[in-house]
Parts: C-alpha cells; structure tokens; sequence
C-alpha cells in the first residue's frame, strides 16, 4: 500500500514540474517576442540618435581644429 502512495506521489510531482516548466518555456517565448518588438520600435530612436552623436563629434572636432 506505501508503494502505491509513493508511486502516487512521484507521478504527482512530475506533473506539476512538467506544468510549471511548460509554463516558464511558454513566458519565456512571450518575453523574446516583446524584445524583440520592443528593439523593432527603438531602432529609429538609436539611430537618430547615434547620428546626433556622429554630427556633435564633427562639430567638436572642427572646434578643436581651429583652436
């Protein structure tokens, strides 16, 4: 009968670690989708913005140039 019990509670216990990894793979999936929309919505922010710091380098440097 204790086997029966322990048997039990082994089936048990992978159950529930089969549903709560199913669970982690599943909102991890979700988080990797919204990186990656969210990296689609920024790239023209980092790119205006790497070319403000590309035009504010020049400018420093002709300063410097004709100081």
């Amino acid at each position: 009968m204790l086997l029966i019990v322990w048997i039990a509670v082994a089936v048990l216990a992978v159950l529930v670690l089969g549903v709560v990894g199913y669970g982690l793979l599943g909102a991890a999936g979700r988080l990797n989708r919204e990186l990656r929309g969210l990296e689609r919505e920024v790239q023209p922010v980092l790119t205006e913005l790497q070319a403000t710091a590309a035009r504010v380098a020049a400018q420093r440097a002709e300063r410097s140039a004709d100081d």
